[in-house]
């Protein structure tokens, strides 16, 4: 097939992450993270975030999600997220299923939630008829590719433990954050008050696995069993781990999405050139968000793959990857040009 734009995830895994899974193919090696690979990754990642940080591999972004939000949770809590959040749209309810809370979306403007719209709903404390909020989860970069400054999420950090509860960040695309706003992971995450992290790759080459990081250890200490019981501990961890290593130990995930974001950048100059076409959203990271017209769509469709995100406005969305070429988008570019003049004969 074409080159994908349909999502960073349609791509492959990156040569060093390949060759990181291979050189830990070697001997034996104790399972369930008691391996020296899962601990040098551990410690890797406690020079990159804090060493207050403590960390978990799992398997994927929605395994993360569950059950970093069900270790700061209890059953008669309630979640906080924007409407656009992925753990409210593309989760299949697993959030609410594997907690017990109560998600409860809140009005967003590109993807972004801002204080004043949180604290409409940090309310009824103590009321045994309401579920109690908890939690606010968050994604950077957003679902719409968007971006909070580290300022922006300090605020609502602070919003959220003068009231005795979290913040969370679904950090699925955490390395194209860190490659647009040219600042280190740290600087809006740890230092910005955020309490977990779910730390994701395998949308930025990696093979399998993320990672869930908490900035404070009580966070943590049910952390195992909670993993472990939502079926999110892989017995050969090293594979997982060794892959974080090759992708955080050299600045491999911020090259990889720096690429991806330049790529974006340069799809949307080139969309620019066609009239027809109206650019929906900041580009901002690995995304390109845009309405087209209904023509174009369908003709597009039977070439390239990629995903329709509003129906109704006829909304598209446009995903590039770490292995996206200027050719790739030329030839994508060339083929909206050619459907667009055919139109207009």
């Amino acid at each position: 097939m074409l080159h994908s734009f349909g999502s960073d995830n349609h791509s492959g895994a990156a040569p060093e992450i390949m060759d990181a899974i291979i050189n830990a193919n070697k001997d034996f090696s104790e399972a369930y993270g008691e391996d020296e690979t899962t601990k040098q990754a551990i410690t890797l990642f406690k020079k990159i975030l804090g060493e207050n940080t403590e960390s978990f591999f799992v398997f994927n972004g929605t395994g993360a999600n569950v059950v970093a939000l069900k270790a700061l949770t209890k059953t008669h809590n309630s979640i906080l997220c924007p409407e656009t959040a992925h753990i409210n749209v593309d989760e299949c309810g697993a959030p609410e299923k594997a907690t017990g809370c109560k998600l409860i979306p809140l009005t967003s403007k590109d993807g972004k939630v801002t204080p004043d719209e949180v604290k409409k709903e940090l309310k009824n404390f103590g009321f045994q008829h309401h579920s109690q909020v908890k939690v606010l989860s968050i994604s950077q970069p957003t679902e719409l590719g968007t971006l909070y400054t580290p300022q922006e999420i300090k605020e609502l950090a602070d919003l959220m433990h003068e009231y005795n509860c979290y913040l969370h960040v679904d950090g699925s695309r955490i390395s194209n954050a860190s490659a647009a706003l040219g600042l280190p992971i740290k600087s809006f995450t740890a230092d910005a008050g955020v309490d977990a992290l779910s730390f994701g790759g395998t949308k930025n080459g990696l093979l399998i696995g993320e990672a869930v990081v908490f900035f404070k250890k009580q966070l943590s200490e049910d952390f195992l069993y909670i993993r472990k019981q939502n079926t999110q501990l892989y017995s050969k961890n090293r594979f997982i781990a060794a892959q974080f290593i090759a992708y955080l130990k050299d600045g491999l995930n911020i090259r990889l999405a720096s690429h991806s974001n330049n790529m974006a950048k340069y799809l949307e100059s080139r969309l620019k050139e066609i009239s027809e076409i109206e650019i929906s959203r900041p580009v901002e990271t690995n995304a390109v968000f845009a309405i087209i017209p209904q023509y174009l769509c369908n003709e597009l469709l039977k070439k390239h793959l990629f995903y329709v995100w509003d129906e109704i406005t006829n909304e598209v969305r446009w995903m590039c990857s770490f292995n996206t070429t200027k050719e790739d988008i030329d030839t994508f570019v060339n083929d909206i040009i050619r459907i667009v003049t055919i139109n207009k004969i």
